[in-house]
């Protein structure tokens, strides 16, 4: 669980939402570099408090396809790619969408909540969280039929929330917001009822 054996066109092939997310994520990465352009692509979707209060609501959607620097992207596309596939393949592409960008949205929304007025961030990591956060309701309801995968996410869970508080610059708000939002939205699509109905379907 959580290797990846494939090659890159089986990579694309079985994992589209996936894929698609990592290319626009460095797409855009890479735009941001261009004189000039960059800065309008990050300064005009950056997540702002400041502007979103003056209606620029739009920052807490952008504001995820947007990276500080090389690091951030690289550590946010590996877990991603790492992580991402075996949740498209259990929720499918819809409830996978779902789950990735309600996450990061909502994470999103929790730090215009709660941090200042004059508060910045850009990145993904709201809708990784939100990733785990579906995982960990999925261990919820399988702890006894899937125990591997318990012991695989909860300590990842445990250790990137320790880091968020130790690392400096670091929107906890956005990690915790989008934990519980996929936590929550993984309550909802995987319970043995839900699941059952897919099955049949």
């Amino acid at each position: 669980m959580f290797i990846r054996r494939e090659n890159f066109k089986q990579y694309i092939k079985f994992y589209p939402v996936v894929s698609t997310i990592i290319a626009i994520n460095i797409i855009v990465y890479i735009l941001t570099k261009v004189p000039i352009l960059g800065d309008i692509i990050l300064y005009g979707g950056m997540h702002v408090n400041g502007l979103i209060s003056d209606g620029e609501w739009w920052r807490v959607i952008t504001s995820i396809f947007l990276h500080a620097g090389l690091f951030h992207i690289l550590f946010n596309m590996f877990a991603l790619f790492l992580f991402g596939p075996e949740l498209e393949q259990i929720a499918g592409k819809i409830r996978f969408i779902t789950i990735y960008f309600l996450a990061g949205i909502f994470g999103n929304v929790a730090t215009f909540m709660f941090e200042h007025y004059s508060y910045g961030s850009v990145g993904a990591s709201g809708a990784i969280y939100g990733i785990f956060g579906a995982f960990a309701a999925l261990v919820y309801y399988a702890r006894n039929t899937m125990p591997q995968l318990k012991q695989i996410i909860m300590p990842i869970i445990v250790i990137g929330l320790i880091m968020t508080f130790l690392q400096p610059n670091i929107n906890y708000y956005a990690h915790i917001g989008g934990l519980i939002t996929g936590f929550l939205l993984g309550l909802a699509y995987f319970s043995p009822k839900n699941i059952l109905r897919w099955r049949m379907k």
